[in-house]
């Protein structure tokens, strides 16, 4: 490796694919081969899942769609693939002394699963508000969970400061050529099933899973299209690329906790430089409308991550036209409590559901008149609202919010106009 190779810590060998990183005094080459070895270490392991066509996206999207379903996979979620090779590769020793992990929940299970296989201690940092599904789950798979920090960077820096203390080897939960390489075992899994794809749409955390998924598609078909998606509440990876330099994000909080990541891995990066095609971002409301749409109508259950790729499909990637197009499902794990709200905020993005304000007056029949030409529209009244004391509204007038069920955003159009023409004044949220 030449020493302008090394200060650029990449190099491309073409004729072996392999992408190698210096570090110190440690070369970590990234191959093929290695996503292979990674297929073999995990057979009785991970699951082989499904390829399923979903004939409503394809429709609306204009491709052929499929979804790879690793939502189904042992842990419900891809990351046992890495965090098992990962561990399986460790010495005598490294397994003596356990491992620890930081994780918002997914990295979790899938490290607390591969240890308890191993008969090896395992301890997850997570941060404070991780889903209490994925918290019970990996202390169910047998892992000490230590709740730390507000989002996964901090339960980050609290782990490294624990292995300093207790010695046990850490397990990355993306940046580690291992990890990329046991993640990078979707995609053998899916060109063995749709040999001839086109686009390959998959969501963006720390990079992790594009890194191995994008290496081996690359690797064996140059001309298959890498699209990555990450939350646009946590665009680190995008706006890493688009500055050519790994940059840290504030972020905020967003329904796509499993790819809320402030930086990315230094390796994932140069691999999302060399192999990645496109970044789009998706925002929360787009998240919500692919999960309603999962819910709805192919009866699944994904997490806000694991619906990202989707989400790009349904609302930002046009410019793909009859292509056959694999959408990554990374993910399942979602707390019943925050998929009530998001489905309420699907119904809400999808134009099922709305929440109108106007002022009538404060007098018997108003309110019955207002309901009356709501229902001349079809929509259903979930709730209402009905307020005089507030300071924005005259006196002998009552502030109204009609909380509607509708089946779409031409039928909320139609009734504000029928409103306004009756001299209301509405706002729709």
């Amino acid at each position: 490796m030449n020493e302008q190779a090394t200060d650029m810590h990449v190099s491309l060998l073409s004729a072996k694919h392999v992408i190698l990183f210096k570090k110190g005094s440690l070369d970590m080459d990234i191959s093929l081969d290695d996503v292979y070895k990674a297929k073999e270490t995990l057979k009785g392991i991970a699951y082989r899942t499904a390829l399923v066509y979903n004939s409503i996206l394809s429709d609306l999207s204009g491709n052929q769609v499929y979804v790879k379903m690793e939502n189904l996979q042992r842990t419900g979620s891809f990351k046992l693939r890495g965090a098992y090779n990962k561990i399986a590769h460790l010495t005598g020793k490294e397994k003596r002394c356990g491992v620890i992990a930081s994780s918002a929940g997914n990295h979790a299970q899938g490290v607390a699963v591969a240890a308890t296989i191993y008969g090896i201690k395992s301890t997850i940092v997570m941060p404070k508000h991780a889903p209490l599904s994925k918290v019970t789950a990996t202390r169910r798979f047998g892992a000490n969970v230590i709740l730390h920090g507000e989002v996964y960077d901090e339960a980050y820096e609290e782990s490294l400061r624990i292995q300093q203390e207790t010695h046990a080897t850490f397990i990355h939960p993306f940046n580690d050529p291992l990890v990329i390489a046991g993640q990078g075992t979707i995609a053998l899994e899916i060109l063995k099933d749709l040999p001839d794809v086109e686009v390959v749409v998959l969501p963006i955390g720390g990079g992790g899973l594009i890194s191995g998924v994008a290496l081996a598609l690359k690797t064996l078909n140059p001309d298959v299209k890498i699209v990555g998606v990450q939350s646009k509440n946590n665009p680190s990876m995008q706006k890493s690329i688009a500055l050519h330099q790994l940059v840290t994000i504030k972020g905020t909080p967003s329904i796509a906790d499993g790819i809320a990541v402030k930086t990315p891995g230094d390796l994932t990066f140069e691999l999302v430089q060399q192999y990645v095609d496109e970044i789009v971002t998706v925002d929360d409301d787009e998240i919500a409308s692919a999960m309603l749409f999962f819910l709805e109508s192919a009866k699944v259950v994904a997490e806000g991550a694991g619906a990202a790729s989707v989400a790009a499909i349904m609302h930002g990637l046009s410019h793909y036209k009859n292509r056959k197009m694999v959408a990554l499902l990374s993910g399942g794990n979602v707390d019943v409590n925050i998929l009530a709200r998001t489905i309420d905020k699907g119904l809400v993005k999808n134009g099922r559901k709305c929440f109108l304000t106007t002022v009538i007056q404060d007098r018997p029949g108003a309110l019955a008149q207002l309901l009356q030409f709501t229902a001349s529209m079809g929509a259903n009244v979930l709730a209402v609202t009905h307020r005089r004391e507030t300071l924005d509204i005259p006196m002998s007038y009552a502030k109204v919010e009609l909380e509607l069920e509708t089946t779409d955003t031409e039928q909320i159009r139609t009734i504000k106009k029928l409103l306004e023409e009756n001299y209301y004044r509405v706002e729709i949220q």
